[in-house]
Order: structure tokens, then sequence, then C-alpha cells
């Protein structure tokens, strides 16, 4: 029944899923654009609190703002089978470029298909944020938060503890003052620890039977290692693809060529240095969330067994361990910042990290802006700053849908 009651929602994430280009920056001005103003699934209040609340956790932030507007439609189930649908695509692209990547070369791809997906993305960021700033910023602390935090954005872009650090400072900025919302007994409801308890229990499990396996050069070693690594990655990570991607990096290419791990002999995990980069690269021309990387990173690590079925196993453990704690931390801490919210100290917090997350949002523009500008010739540069420009003025001034608008520009891409 629920499946039926929601068939048109699994479809629009589907569809949402194999169009959503650009990282989670464009991420959320595809969710603005499909699930606020076209299905009106939820309101734009309730997306920035999704886009708030989600990046002050580790893990894929895209896909927890999803997972959570799955479970506000239809509870746990809905939510489970929108994260499904919405990695499977990407995951099983990834997975194929495993299987596939002797037939590219990483000096001579050429993806002229999406060249202009990137200035695309930016134009539903920019969409995104002007209007969410006439939600978030509505006086003179939070306009104040916007522009420190949109300052720090463009200095600090790389740097994995900017997000979550701007959202905490956003929340104490706006608690000096108590006059405007003052503290009421809250409605205390009780707390279900179950997801957080497997979230632990399965992190400090991996990490023994991961540390065993090598030691004692058990038979499933790589696929418990595997497991483990990404785990602990979707656990851990803070700041999206731009952070787990070098993590993954040092992990797979650098620690196995490290003097102490020759030194000690130790079998490690390995990707070759020109096949990650490769995989990378072709990442960034898929649709879909970037962390569906560990299906790819599986899938390599597993190769060298020459096993076409070990290989695929290896895909599944990835994706499956990377997207893992995502799951688990966002469908516990959301019941509970709900619950939270009910606190004056938690909800006057709630305005400068609205405001925060605008201004990250707004630094994020400008900051990917000129980075495609910088990067190319002048000709390019006017092209894509054309583009920037029209995806905007189409998405603000039009009801052109988002997968309408990705097939327009792949099709511009590829007639330049």
């Amino acid at each position: 029944m629920m499946l039926l009651r929601h068939t048109k929602f699994l479809k629009t994430v589907f569809l949402h899923s194999i169009t959503a280009f650009g990282g989670p920056q464009g991420h959320y001005g595809m969710m603005l654009k499909t699930f606020v103003q076209k299905r009106r699934d939820i309101t734009e209040e309730e997306l920035v609190d999704y886009v708030s609340f989600c990046n002050m956790l580790p893990g894929a932030s895209s896909t927890q703002t999803l997972t959570l507007i799955g479970y506000k439609r239809g509870g746990v189930p809905l939510a489970l089978l929108t994260l499904l649908i919405w990695i499977l695509p990407a995951c099983t692209i990834m997975a194929a470029i495993s299987f596939v990547l002797d037939y590219f070369d990483d000096r001579n791809m050429q993806f002229n298909l999406f060249s202009l997906i990137q200035p695309m993305a930016i134009g539903f960021l920019l969409f995104s944020t002007t209007r969410l700033y006439k939600i978030s910023v509505t006086n003179t602390i939070t306009t104040i938060i916007t522009i420190a935090a949109a300052f720090c954005t463009v200095l600090l872009f790389k740097s994995p503890w900017v997000f979550p650090i701007l959202i905490v400072c956003g929340g104490i900025a706006t608690n000096f003052s108590k006059k405007r919302i003052p503290q009421k007994e809250p409605v205390t409801k009780k707390i279900n620890w179950n997801n957080i308890l497997v979230f632990l229990l399965l992190f400090a499990v991996a990490g023994y039977l991961s540390e065993s396996a090598t030691r004692y050069n058990w038979k499933y070693k790589k696929e418990l290692n595997l497991f483990e690594n990404n785990y602990r990655f979707g656990s851990l990570v803070f700041g999206g693809g731009d952070v787990l991607l070098p993590m993954m990096y040092e992990q797979y290419v650098v620690r196995p060529e490290s003097p102490r791990i020759k030194e000690t002999k130790r079998e490690v995990l390995q990707i070759k240095k020109t096949d990650f980069l490769t995989g990378v690269g072709i990442l960034r021309a898929i649709p879909g969330p970037v962390f569906s990387v560990g299906a790819f990173t599986g899938g390599m690590v597993m190769r060298q067994e020459n096993s076409p079925a070990l290989q695929l196993m290896g895909c599944v453990l990835g994706a499956i361990g990377i997207f893992l704690p995502s799951a688990l931390l966002v469908l516990f801490f959301f019941p509970l910042w709900n619950n939270l919210k009910k606190y004056a100290v938690v909800y006057r917090s709630l305005e400068g990290i609205n405001a925060s997350i605008v201004g990250v949002m707004a630094g994020a523009t400008f900051y990917l802006s000129m980075d495609i500008v910088i990067n190319a010739n002048v000709a390019d540069s006017i092209i894509k700053i054309s583009a920037i420009i029209s995806s905007f003025l189409l998405l603000r001034y039009t009801k052109i849908f988002s997968p309408v608008l990705v097939l327009l520009f792949l099709a511009l891409g590829l007639m330049l």
C-alpha cells in the first residue's frame, strides 16, 4: 500500500537521481525546484531546516536531506526506499566503471557533453541561495551572520571543518538576545536510541574485525577491510565529496606506498593512482551523490582478485559501507533534533544556523564561479558565465522542470 501511495514521489526521486548534477550545492537548488515548488512535498522553511541539520552531521549531506524528505512523507520505510532509489543509478554507473576502466584514457577523456553542467549547477545554487535568503535573513544579526559566513566560505572553502564551525557559531550568535524568544517549558518525548546504538556497534565491530582479519590473515580480510574503510569514511567525513575524495586518495593510493607499510610488509587495500584519478574524473560527470565513489573504490580494490563475483561484491560492500552511516545518523538525530527545537535556546539558534547556511551557499556560489572562470580561457569564461546566468533566470522566471533544464544544457554542451 505504501508503494502505491507514494509511486509518483518515488518516480520523481528516480528522475532527480539521474539528472542531479553538480554535487550537494547543485542538488539543493534542484530539490527546491522539484520537491518544494513543483510537488510541494515540503515547504521552503522545512528545506532550510533539513539542510541546516544535515550540514551539522558527518556523511553525505544532500543524500541525508533527500532521505528526510522521504521520512516526512512516509516515515522510516519510505525514507530508506528514497535513499535506495537516490543512490542506485550513480552507484551502478560507478560500479560499472570499475569493470570497464581499461577502456578509458585518463589523459584523453573528453566530456563535451557535460561541459556546461557545472555552470548550470552553480545557477541552481544561486537560485536556491536567493530564495532561501528571503526566508532566513530577516534582521540585522542574521544579515551579519550571512555576510561573515559567505566571506569565510570563500576563504576556507576546501577546509573540512569550515561548514560545521560556521553553523555552530551562527547558532551561538543568535542566542545573545533572549527577548524575542523567551524560554517556555518544552514538551519532551521518549527518545529511541536504536539507530545510534546500531551505528556505534557497527563502527566498533567493523574496526575490530578489520584489524583482526589483517593481523591473522583471515580468508575474507579484504572484504572486511573494505567495509570498515568505507563505513569509517561515511561516519567521519564533514564537508562532503571535496573532503571524502582526498581521504580516499590517502587511504588507497598514498598509504600503500608509504615507507611504514612497505617496511612492515602489511597487506593493505590499494588502487593505482591513474585508476583512482580516472574514476574521480568520471564521477564529476555523472548525476547523483559524490559518495557513490564508494561503489567504484570497492570494485577496484577487489578487482585484483580476478573474480567478477568478488568485484561485484566489493562494489556492493563499498556502497553499503559509505551510505549506511549517513542513514543511521540522520534517522536517529532528526527526531532528537525536533525534540530539542522545543527549547528556546535551540529555537533561537535556528535563526543563526539558517543564516549561516545561506552565507555558506552564497560563498560557495562565488567560489565555484570564480574557480571555473580562472581555469578557463576568455571565450570559455564568457560561455560559462552565460550558462550560470541563463540557468538562474530560467529557474527564477519560468516553471521549467529541473530534468528538462539539465537535458537542455547537456544538448548545448554537445554542440560546443
